[in-house]
């Protein structure tokens, strides 16, 4: 009876992590804390000539990403649920491919899918995506590629909010984001009018209290 019990256990977490994996992103990958890969970020490529881009080899890649990065835009990898750095991330500003800095995904579409990935309803440039059918891991679904740089991000599903009815289940590790107050000297001012006008503060006025 001991070795039935077992038995049935193991098949309900091997089940558990399928269903997680294909409601989510993809396959897993290793895990890597979120800090290394910002760090990393600020070391890759000139994210605001990202119409210029050309892809570095592969050596070259390897060098400037983090083996998770890496495993995540070059091999399709997925990264740990709810462990990542922009899931829980609800400041304003936009989401860049982390290898060829192309514009991707804005926080105005972003929302709190639940699946421990950043979720987005909707690409901010369309014409920066493409989608390909993925039959990998048993399932059918349509995983999500960056135009420029090539990098996976992650799988479309519909099952996500209105007005598109679209989940757009993206990779942290595969995105870089610049927050709206920094577009302008990163090279993305062009989306500064999204977020509305940016408050100026009069010469003088805060100063003298620290």
């Amino acid at each position: 009876m001991t070795h039935v019990m077992k038995g049935i256990r193991g098949m309900l977490l091997v089940w558990t992590a399928f269903l997680v994996v294909f409601m989510g992103c993809g396959k897993p990958a290793s895990a890597q804390s979120g800090r290394e890969g910002v760090e990393n970020q600020v070391k890759s490529m000139n994210h605001g000539d990202w119409k210029n881009f050309k892809k570095p080899d592969d050596a070259t890649l390897r060098k400037r990403l983090t083996p998770l990065q890496y495993k995540v835009t070059q091999q399709k990898g997925t990264e740990a649920p709810f462990k990542n750095e922009y899931d829980d991330n609800h400041r304003e500003g936009i989401y860049v491919d982390i290898v060829s800095g192309e514009p991707l995904f804005s926080s105005l579409d972003k929302f709190d899918s639940h699946t421990g990935w950043p979720s987005f309803t909707k690409p901010l440039e369309l014409g920066n995506i493409v989608k390909r059918e993925d039959r990998s891991f048993f399932t059918r679904r349509v995983e999500v590629r960056s135009t420029h740089g090539d990098s996976h991000l992650g799988h479309v599903f519909t099952d996500g909010p209105p007005p598109t009815g679209l989940r757009y289940c993206m990779n942290s590790a595969a995105l870089r984001f610049i927050p709206k107050e920094d577009l302008a000297k990163e090279g993305y001012g062009e989306y500064r009018r999204l977020f509305g006008k940016q408050q100026i503060i009069p010469r003088g006025e805060g100063e003298g209290k620290r």
